[in-house]
């Protein structure tokens, strides 16, 4: 009779295996915050790599609408100023899962953070005598604070670019003269 032979799943691991992984509790808090530092860091490039293309969406919308061209400064300021909108929205949307996947783990080791120092209220003076964090840092509200500015920036520049969009296309299609 043959066997296979597997890994043992997750799902049974035991104290002891977590012992072994990490040493100490101490070396699972370091590793917990070592997550949540490179996840932040992760979304932080990514809402600047996300930030910088939507500046240079605006600008060209903006010199876009500025074409005062005889001959095609109408129909180029509608064209690409409507194309640029619209590019700026699907990026946008697209810009917003990353940011939305990072926020998540962020809050997934976060909750394990925290679920560690209340399991263990000995944890938070692991450093020194004062404690490590305060009832007001280890909660789920403060991070998610803390995260507010990427994870709203897709939707603030979703809005802005369907308002500019409409404006373009009002200002072309009635003949509005400013």
């Amino acid at each position: 009779m043959s066997h296979i032979i597997t890994r043992p799943s997750e799902s049974h691991a035991t104290p002891a295996d977590d012992a072994i992984m990490f040493g100490s509790l101490k070396d699972r808090l370091d590793f917990y915050r070592k997550e949540i530092q490179y996840e932040t860091t992760m979304l932080s490039n990514r809402t600047n790599a996300y930030l910088g293309a939507q500046s240079f969406l605006v600008i060209a919308y903006s010199s876009s609408m500025g074409n005062t061209h005889p001959q095609w400064g109408n129909f180029f300021s509608l064209v690409v100023s409507i194309l640029l909108a619209v590019l700026g929205l699907i990026t946008s949307l697209h810009a917003w899962s990353g940011i939305k996947a990072a926020s998540e783990i962020i809050g997934h080791w976060y909750l394990k953070q925290t679920h560690l120092l209340q399991s263990q209220p000995g944890m938070s003076d692991v450093y020194d005598d004062s404690p490590l964090f305060a009832k007001r840092e280890s909660n789920q509200r403060g991070y998610r604070d803390a995260l507010k500015f990427s994870i709203r920036s897709p939707w603030i520049f979703s809005t802005l670019w369907i308002v500019l969009g409409g404006f373009s296309g009002f200002i072309h299609f009635v003949g509005v003269k400013l």
